[in-house]
């Protein structure tokens, strides 16, 4: 099952492709919130790739990835009953809400150290010189000990921002914090992404 917009041509048939899997995810949800396993299975198998990266990118390797993974589909579950399928929150803000609440508190207690090396891969690319693959693999480098760098609430502004979509609002929301403040913070930690970059890193 897709929950994706529908990619039907604009005009009636487009119109109603888009409305039916707009059903068809309430439906969905709708289900969850009754808390029906297979309808939240299914939840599971859509959202899971979203919740994995989202932690992935907070948590760097870590061994908790998969334990707060399991984790925040355990609350999510538990916490259906109360989601208002009709209300102004899209349900996989509220489960990536849930996700990055449980990565930040997780980064609190145990601050764990991530190996930049192994976090980051080279691209791959057949025609790439060796001088380039270095200066792709520093730059790579560069950019995960800059954003590893970052206050924890820092970078999960920027990473909810950048790489998941969310606005101002709704990370505000995530974080706990007013609209105003999640604003400020994506400010700070994309000013401190550029000055770590140009500090650390140079091309060949």
């Amino acid at each position: 099952m897709s929950i994706a917009p529908s990619a039907a041509p604009p005009g009636p048939a487009g119109r109603l492709g888009a409305e039916a899997d707009a059903a068809t995810s309430r439906a969905l949800v709708a289900r969850c919130c009754a808390q029906d396993p297979e309808s939240f299975r299914i939840f599971v198998t859509i959202h899971q790739g979203k919740v994995f990266a989202l932690l992935s990118r907070l948590l760097g390797r870590s061994s908790d990835v998969d334990d707060l993974a399991q984790e925040t589909f355990l609350r999510a579950f538990r916490a259906f009953p109360r989601f208002d399928p009709d209300g102004p929150a899209k349900v996989s803000t509220w489960l990536l809400t849930i996700a990055t609440r449980l990565a930040l508190d997780s980064r609190r207690r145990r601050r764990a150290r991530v190996d930049d090396a192994d976090e980051v891969e080279a691209p791959r690319d057949g025609d790439a010189t060796p001088e380039s693959a270095l200066s792709q693999r520093e730059l790579g480098q560069a950019i995960a000990r800059a954003a590893e760098a970052l206050p924890d609430e820092q970078r999960a502004a920027l990473v909810l921002y950048d790489l998941h979509g969310l606005s101002l609002a709704e990370i505000g929301a995530a974080l706990d914090v007013p609209e105003s403040t999640a604003k400020t913070r994506l400010f700070r930690a994309r000013e401190k992404m550029r000055e770590a970059l140009r500090r650390d890193w140079r091309t060949p």
